[in-house]
């Protein structure tokens, strides 16, 4: 006479899914389609209106297009040389979607040229660069 274990003939189908869930969708590692620049957002947080010329007193937005997954998107706002800003946000995206991140300066930005550095998960996914220059 054999026994049979109920649990063994649900555990293979069982483990079965739980890979395939884990395998799917927001458990995958994002990946950045697009880095954009601007000076305002839309609603679904794309920029509106690209530019890489902004005034002093301007605020500065660059939105990161990413596809389906999970991770940490970063930026790095840059000076010259010098760090000026950093942010991090963790996301967990169901579809392609635009996470934003904002830099603006309360005594108004020194002209000059700027950068921006993307990251995902720590490992850089782009820059974009961008001048602020004098009011006329």
């Amino acid at each position: 006479m054999t026994i049979r274990n109920p649990w063994r003939s649900t555990w293979l189908p069982a483990s079965i899914l739980c890979l395939c869930l884990v395998g799917c969708g927001p458990g995958d590692q994002l990946h950045v389609t697009a880095i954009q620049l601007g000076r305002s957002l839309n609603a679904d947080n794309t920029v509106s209106s690209f530019t890489s010329r902004f005034a002093p007193n301007d605020a500065v937005y660059v939105s990161v297009l990413t596809t389906a997954g999970s991770g940490t998107i970063g930026v790095r706002w840059t000076y010259g040389t010098r760090v000026v800003g950093e942010a991090k946000k963790p996301v967990s995206l169901r579809d392609t979607a635009a996470t934003e991140f904002r830099l603006q300066s309360a005594a108004r930005f020194p002209p000059g040229d700027y950068g921006v550095e993307v990251f995902v998960d720590g490992q850089s996914a782009g820059k974009r660069t961008f001048a602020v220059e004098q009011t006329r």
